[in-house]
């Protein structure tokens, strides 16, 4: 089998993934395009076990380790997108930047200012 073939293939799925993790804004294509990128690795792994022809399997060993640990992150990845999406209203990674609390414009508020509300609401 010649290497050739899946080696610009992988690497062509690669730069396909890099580019979605870099040029897009919404979570859910960020997770797939990692996803692309994971399975362009795993297709370099298949290969190169059955060029070098090892008998042990070592790269498809790897490759089923990939898949486990690519299904846990978009699992917990998605989780997360939706729980933010739920609660902001967007998926939009540019918004999504802070995830501190919106607080007032006028800055911090002094200690004295806070003494007063504590009062007020006594």
């Amino acid at each position: 089998m010649h290497l050739v073939y899946p080696a610009v293939l992988a690497a062509l799925l690669f730069c396909v993934g890099l580019y979605g993790v870099l040029a897009r804004r919404n979570a859910i294509l960020v997770l797939m395009s990692v996803e692309l990128m994971l399975n362009a690795v795993n297709l370099n792994l298949v290969a190169f076990d059955v060029w070098l022809r090892d008998e042990l399997h070592a790269g498809q060993a790897l490759t089923l380790f990939t898949i486990t640990i690519a299904a846990a992150e978009i699992g917990i990845g998605l989780a997360i997108v939706l729980l933010v999406y739920r609660n902001r209203g967007t998926a939009d990674v540019d918004r999504l930047r802070d995830l501190h609390e919106e607080t007032d414009a006028a800055g911090p508020s002094e200690p004295a200012d806070r003494d007063e509300k504590a009062e007020a609401a006594a």
